[in-house]
């Protein structure tokens, strides 16, 4: 069987040391093995964030950890703001409106990221508006929103924040207190290095606050049920024993590495990416200034989505290459290709070489070897800004 190289936004491929680390045997979650466990994890999810905030763990999907946000800091009618970029975004505003939430929705085009000051003019115009929900990273479009812009216009109007960060969390710089994020939602499939099954969410005393004042219905998701639990080295619900100890093991390698270290290694891969990317003549969704440093969401180079479907098919079974293609709206328009988690230089060579490949094998390129070229001077460019002195740079 050919060997995959799995490079779709998530769930990610797993290090030798997880996979090891998953295979673990079971152990009570009411006893003191799961206590040491659940303090580990949460210890090094609060050193990654950069926060002193509580982190709460729930057996769900990224999405369950949206529903959790939602259900937490709103109450049906209440007016929040939704800054929506893709599908993600409008899925969070979607679960909000499913509780009843008066809804008011910043949208941009694919491709686009949110302006802070659009924001700002959203929220002078509507005052009784109290919450911002936020995509850091929209994996749908490979757009990174300026979240520092971002929260610096809701915190400044006082308003309670809430980011989706499931596909930047660990892998894009994020200092959660430091911004002065409220709810932050993160999943394990992603950055983490760990399969998918558990979403972890920082929470701010603001946020406990408002929960202590919300009147959504909830019960699997209650923050102060879960924090209460965790308090005592436990948690309410049956936890993914297995997942926690991949994250556990994950946690250990990025502290290995060092966090700076590591945002500094997505930054290279995906400029690398992107490089190729253009070699081969093909173009980016995502605006200049805005393209994230975990997804490239490339423009179709066949001419109908069925081709596009051929294309992806040729590259993973030829190839054993897995890439994503479009979702909702962008469906045959684009692919993505994944760079987080567990991934180095080495990867990339593998992928734009394998997709160079299949696209001269489709007829959609003439000529190999552009791709990697042009990704390793990408690569050596930085190790040469890198070895300058800052006054030269």
């Amino acid at each position: 069987m050919l060997e995959q190289q799995l490079r779709v936004p998530g769930p990610t491929p797993l290090p030798n040391r997880v996979l090891r680390a998953s295979a673990q045997q079971m152990i009570n979650h009411r006893g003191p093995e799961f206590a040491a466990l659940l303090d580990s994890v949460v210890s090094g999810l609060k050193w990654a964030l950069h926060t002193e905030h509580d982190v709460l763990l729930y057996p769900a999907s990224g999405t369950g950890g949206l529903e959790a946000a939602v259900v937490n800091v709103l109450s049906a009618g209440e007016r929040a703001l939704f800054c929506t970029m893709g599908s993600f975004g409008n899925r969070w505003a979607a679960i909000a409106e499913a509780y009843g939430v008066d809804v008011v929705r910043l949208a941009v085009e694919p491709g686009e990221a949110i302006d802070p000051e659009d924001v700002d003019s959203i929220l002078a115009e509507h005052p009784d508006i109290n919450t911002v929900f936020v995509t850091h990273n929209e994996t749908s479009t490979g757009v990174t929103n300026d979240l520092p812009a971002l929260a610096a216009v809701a915190k400044g109007r006082g308003k309670l924040l809430c980011v989706d960060a499931v596909s930047s969390a660990s892998c894009i710089p994020l200092r959660v207190d430091a911004l002065g994020l409220d709810v932050v939602v993160t999943g394990s499939q992603k950055g983490w290095m760990a399969p998918p099954g558990l979403t972890m969410i920082s929470v701010s005393p603001a946020a406990y606050e408002r929960a202590a004042q919300s009147k959504l219905p909830r019960f699997y998701f209650d923050f102060a049920k879960e924090k209460k639990y965790q308090d005592r080295n436990q948690t309410f619900t049956t936890p993914p024993v297995s997942v926690m100890y991949a994250i556990d093991e994950g946690l250990r390698i990025l502290r290995e590495e060092g966090i700076e270290n590591v945002w500094a290694r997505h930054a290279r891969v995906a400029r690398m990416t992107r490089a190729a990317v253009r070699a081969m003549g093909l173009r980016l969704l995502a605006v200049e200034g805005h393209r994230s440093d975990t997804v490239t969401a490339v423009l179709s180079p066949a001419e109908t989505p069925d081709a596009l479907k051929d294309l992806l098919k040729h590259a993973r079974t030829r190839y054993g290459l897995v890439l994503a293609g479009g979702q909702d709206d962008l469906s045959g328009k684009i692919f993505r290709v994944g760079h987080l988690g567990f991934v180095d230089d080495s990867d990339v060579y593998s992928v734009v070489c394998s997709l160079e490949q299949a696209m001269r094998d489709m007829g959609l390129q003439s000529r190999v070897g552009l791709a990697a070229a042009a990704a390793l001077a990408a690569a050596r460019e930085e190790e040469t800004a890198a070895a300058e002195p800052a006054g030269v740079r």
